[in-house]
């Protein structure tokens, strides 16, 4: 059925499961109260512990943080629309704010925004927060929400999401508190989109981004790109909290070192550890572990423009190549589930359960290659700690070929400059994608035509019109069909080999508090500076 019923995004009250729990509901009341609100109880036990958790513990206020992420580089930055690592994310999390966001059950809340309306999914209304300043006492009003949309759509700001945004024709102030989007064409995804990092809300004419002017839970007192940053409690923010003096964001790069830290007690976080890392972590009453299952991946790009991708055959060789459950079992110690060489993960109600991975089979592959006119040959793979475990993944497709004749020479380059130098350049190298809410978003940013991270430069007229058909398409029925077959056209076509999709590893000191899942990813979406507390 197609709903043509107003879509309403107010948010929703999730204090009902904390309250049960004060009540002393049982665990299986808690369940229906998740399923009712639309929660996947699948998971439910890891959801059910993070609510206990936090409706146990009291907030304490005050203390200094020092959490360390895995990759950082002197491209760094405090611009939210060129935001593209973890260190940026983190940073703009706690700078700024999202018109909306999602909390721990993937469920929209407002934040700059009070409500987003629309009758027809096409013509939105956005009414804002009345009383909400920027570090330096500017008012926010709706020209900031305008000239932060429309950043995204200038070729010179060279926003991460263009793509996305393109969708979006017109931002009009329509009062001091009144935003009217109008998109292209119909799409229910809008206030999912929003919540998106990199639509971070800007004070209107900034062109300095060093000091990272917002309206968010801290304000920036150092920003060191590629070093660190700390930032120190805003005062004035709107909402309550954040509970944290300051904190200090910076990156080590080695997973033993960043786990070491934190068992040391130099960090109170340790962001993206290995699975094989937990075992380190085992026994230790001081340090405790938060794992995520929200869809990042670890991937490896062959580019279709560029050999050995643009020969017949080497790309369908190499996804039999590859061995999902070694990588799976061996590799991330069964922190992870098998992926089918597309972004839309298990976790995501879109996702293709009919698509089978590409069945382990050397000789198939060796005759694929022999097609191709490379067996036999060296060809490159381009792997570095940058991206998680991708070292250990080439080492995998290296002893596979190996043992039919084909020989992967395996460049192991270093983190800093990976993502400058290396991903979406190399002609076989690997990528890091971090999850997001929708399919599409993910097909929007990775495999349209002009999307910026193209990460195999795989280009097809007819996918990109059935992204804009299911778009538009409010009947669920549809989208979810259209969606099935994007998924499977990059599977078969694409230069993506995803062999799994990850689980997020965090280590933590058992001083943190009020650390929850998010599907935006680790370290509670990257906005865990805001929602945490130290409880020593």
């Amino acid at each position: 059925m197609t709903n043509n019923k107003p879509t309403n995004w107010t948010g929703r009250d999730d204090t009902m499961v904390e309250n049960a729990i004060r009540r002393g509901a049982t665990r299986r009341d808690l369940l229906k109260m998740l399923a009712a609100s639309g929660v996947a109880v699948g998971a439910g036990s890891s959801l059910l512990m993070g609510a206990t958790r936090a409706a146990a513990e009291t907030p304490v206020f005050g203390g200094h943080l020092k959490a360390a992420g895995w990759s950082s580089s002197t491209a760094d930055t405090l611009d939210p629309a060129k935001a593209s690592l973890s260190t940026d994310y983190v940073r703009c999390c706690a700078i700024y704010n999202r018109l909306t966001f999602l909390d721990e059950f993937g469920q929209v809340q407002m934040e700059l925004a009070d409500s987003i309306d629309s009758a027809d999914a096409k013509t939105w209304t956005v009414k804002l927060k009345s009383g909400v300043t920027f570090h330096d006492g500017k008012p926010f009003t709706s020209a900031d929400v305008v000239f932060s949309m429309n950043r995204h759509l200038d070729p010179a700001v060279g926003s991460k999401v263009n793509s996305i945004a393109k969708q979006m024709t017109a931002f009009n102030a329509i009062d001091d508190l009144t935003v009217e989007i109008v998109l292209e064409e119909s799409n229910a995804d809008l206030p999912t989109i929003l919540s998106l990092h990199h639509f971070m809300i800007v004070a209107d004419g900034t062109t300095d981004f060093s000091k990272g002017n917002g309206t968010g839970a801290f304000m920036m007192e150092t920003f060191e790109p590629g070093v660190k940053s700390i930032a120190v409690k805003n005062p004035n923010y709107f909402k309550d909290g954040p509970y944290l003096d300051s904190f200090e964001y910076f990156a080590i790069t080695d997973n033993n070192a960043r786990v070491n830290a934190v068992l040391s007690g130099d960090i109170h976080m340790g962001a993206s550890i290995k699975g094989r890392s937990r075992r380190m972590l085992e026994g230790q009453d001081h340090v405790w572990s938060s794992v995520t299952s929200s869809g990042n991946y670890t991937n490896l790009n062959i580019r279709l423009d560029m050999e050995p991708g643009a020969k017949a055959g080497f790309i369908e060789g190499m996804k039999h190549l590859i061995n999902r459950e070694v990588i799976e079992k061996s590799v991330l110690r069964g922190m992870a589930t098998v992926g089918n060489d597309q972004p839309v993960s298990a976790a995501n109600r879109y996702h293709n359960t009919e698509l089978a991975p590409k069945a382990y089979d050397p000789e198939k592959a060796k005759a694929l290659f022999a097609k191709s006119g490379l067996l036999g040959e060296t060809v490159p793979i381009v792997a570095s700690d940058a991206a998680t475990a991708s070292v250990d993944m080439a080492t995998v497709v290296q002893q596979a070929g190996s043992e039919i004749g084909m020989n992967f020479d395996v460049q192991r380059v270093p983190s800093d400059g990976y993502w400058s130098k290396y991903w979406l350049k190399a002609p076989i190298h690997f990528g890091n994608i971090n999850p997001r809410p929708t399919p599409d978003i993910l097909f929007s940013l990775l495999y349209t035509s002009d999307a910026k991270w193209n990460e195999s430069h795989f280009k097809s007229e007819k996918f990109d019109k059935m992204l804009l058909e299911a778009r538009g398409a409010l009947n669920e029925d549809l989208r979810k069909e259209i969606y099935w077959d994007m998924q499977e056209m990059i599977a078969n076509d694409a230069g993506t080999v995803i062999p799994a999709y990850l689980a997020n590893v965090d280590a933590l000191s058992t001083s943190v508090k009020g650390l929850r899942s998010n599907p935006l990813g680790g370290q509670m979406g990257y906005a865990f500076a805001e929602y945490v507390w130290l409880d020593a």
